[in-house]
């Protein structure tokens, strides 16, 4: 039987100068991409009429390109662009991802893995997505890793980085918990299956020192920054299992929910603190326009 490849919720893509509805057939048996992993997207959000970041998202889908070997074939400012028009497709009711995406179509002159920069094409699907987070999450400690620069592209934010989050969380779900916490290959935490982590202790708000194993995030910096502003000391620094185990609040921060209290580390249940709730009170506030810009 065929797989169902309608998409889950109402979608509009823009590719080769048009807007398609649904889930439109871009990528073929024989597409570098498909076949041998060259591609790279990114993830801003829309809701309220608000899309907090997005020349920033846009800007790093390039960068992405850049390192992938791939050509970015548009600007920060046409993506964005592109955007608020694909914005106005939707009723307005429900939030929106939007996710830009380029990938190689054939493998370069000479070596069909390396990817031909010159036949790199680009998409930008936006799709009905509702904000989520509400009540916290639980996480356990991955038994799988993040890979290294040297390892993997962990430069970019590419598709074939994602098999290994979708197993850490696959095996955290299959043990009862909603997502993973991860650790690099020298044991030291980093950052969630799917989101940058922060943990509370004393007052001091910690978080992974950035070390190219992930992807340090738009959102992450954007609350360092909005918390640091606010009075609060901010710390990226080296962190262990264990100091998350001893933290007073564990909260993440990424695009799609943008910040989430975590309820529950391994054996250990924790409550959504203040820290907590003012970090979330403090990008919303800065989303919607009600303080002064944080850059």
């Amino acid at each position: 039987m065929a797989v169902d490849t309608t998409p889950r919720s109402t979608t509009w893509t823009h590719v080769d100068g048009e807007w398609l509805p649904g889930n439109p057939p871009l990528i073929g048996p024989t597409s570098h991409a498909m076949w041998l992993g060259s591609s790279v997207f990114d993830g801003a959000r829309w809701f309220d009429g608000v899309a907090p970041d997005l020349d920033l998202h846009c800007q790093r889908i390039n960068r992405s390109a850049l390192a992938m070997g791939l050509k970015p074939v548009k600007s920060a400012e046409e993506i964005a662009a592109l955007a608020w028009e694909g914005v106005a497709k939707f009723d307005g009711a429900t939030a929106i991802y939007i996710k830009p995406m380029y990938w190689g179509e054939h493998g370069s002159p000479g070596s069909v893995v390396s990817v031909d920069a010159e036949s790199t094409r680009f998409a930008l699907c936006l799709f009905e997505a509702p904000m989520g987070g509400h009540g916290g999450t639980s996480l356990t400690v991955s038994p799988y890793r993040r890979p290294s620069p040297e390892t993997a592209m962990t430069e970019a934010k590419t598709g074939s980085l994602y098999p290994n989050s979708g197993r850490m969380i696959a095996e955290a779900r299959g043990r009862g918990f909603d997502n993973a916490l991860v650790r690099d290959l020298n044991g030291n935490v980093v950052e969630t299956a799917s989101s940058n982590v922060f943990m509370v202790r004393d007052g001091v708000v910690m978080t992974p020192a950035a070390n190219r194993t992930f992807l340090a995030g738009i959102t992450r910096a954007r609350v360092i920054g909005l918390l640091r502003k606010a009075g609060f000391d901010v710390v990226e620094a080296t962190l262990s299992v264990e100091d998350f185990l001893q933290a007073d609040e564990i909260f993440t921060t990424g695009n799609y929910s943008k910040v989430v209290g975590v309820t529950r580390l391994d054996g250990r249940d924790f409550q959504e603190g203040p820290v907590t709730r003012k970090a979330l009170e403090l990008y919303m506030d800065w989303a919607y326009g009600r303080s002064e810009s944080e850059e």
